[in-house]
């Protein structure tokens, strides 16, 4: 693939991500609350989520070994935490998983075609596509957005990790009602995961400088940003808009 290839292809997937967005607030991805029988054949949600994200783990890996960059820093630094991400989400966060929820193919199978382009889109911009800036080795990671970006990387990675806890530690044992989640950044949005993985990515972003991953960012809210909204509303059906308050949807005070 060419430079010029790989920039129609950031331009196609940022198109289709525009697609994505505008669809998603009309029709609810059927996974979680909103699965229904109309979505066709399920699987174990545990078994789902490690087939759909492990996939981008591996070309992620395989592609860095394939580009000749090694353990040259600043990209082996980026590639590690990367990995860190799909690590917890494709291996552990499955794990964690309660109950016996389930997940349609369909909606598993879209998952595994975006995790494979973007583990594309990132190794090309980051190992076959490269910053210029990255020559500069260690000291690129001592730039100011550098040092930015890995903080808020940090930071949306506990608020995604501690939002998650959160969630599965909203019913015990053989309970299967439903309640309003409200600890941690539950009590300024409805969806604190979503906002965690919307901060982690930005962070990532201004680390790396790289068009992909602000691609990636563009991806992250297209899909998160609709779906935080359809959670809202359906928390204000069920319990209420004076049991939510004043919690936003996705983004603290804004949206």
């Amino acid at each position: 693939m060419s430079l010029c290839e790989f920039q129609t292809f950031l331009w196609i997937m940022s198109g289709v991500a525009l697609i994505v967005f505008i669809a998603l607030y009309f029709v609810k991805a059927g996974y979680g609350m909103f699965r229904t029988a109309s979505w066709g054949i399920s699987i174990p949600n545990k078994v789902a989520w490690v087939l759909m994200e492990a996939p981008v783990f591996f070309v992620m890996a395989w592609l860095w070994a394939e580009s000749g960059v090694g353990f040259a820093l600043p990209q082996f630094f980026f590639l590690l935490l990367f990995e860190l991400h799909y690590l917890q989400r494709s291996f552990v966060f499955p794990l964690l998983m309660k109950g016996r929820s389930r997940m349609p193919v369909a909606i598993m199978a879209m998952g595994i075609v975006f995790n494979v382009l973007n583990g594309v889109m990132q190794a090309g911009g980051l190992f076959w596509f490269p910053s210029e800036a990255y020559a500069e080795g260690t000291a690129y990671l001592l730039r100011p957005h550098a040092i930015a970006g890995l903080l808020l990387f940090i930071i949306g990675m506990g608020i995604n990790w501690h939002s998650d806890h959160v969630i599965r530690h909203l019913r015990k044992p053989g309970d299967t009602r439903h309640y309003l989640p409200a600890k941690g950044m539950y009590r300024y949005v409805t969806s604190g995961n979503y906002f965690g993985e919307l901060v982690e990515w930005t962070g990532f972003a201004v680390l790396t400088a790289s068009p992909a991953a602000w691609v990636f960012v563009w991806w992250t809210a297209a899909n998160l940003v609709p779906r935080a909204n359809a959670i809202h509303q359906r928390y204000c059906e069920e319990f209420g808009k004076e049991a939510v308050g004043h919690r936003k949807r996705i983004i603290p005070y804004i949206y």
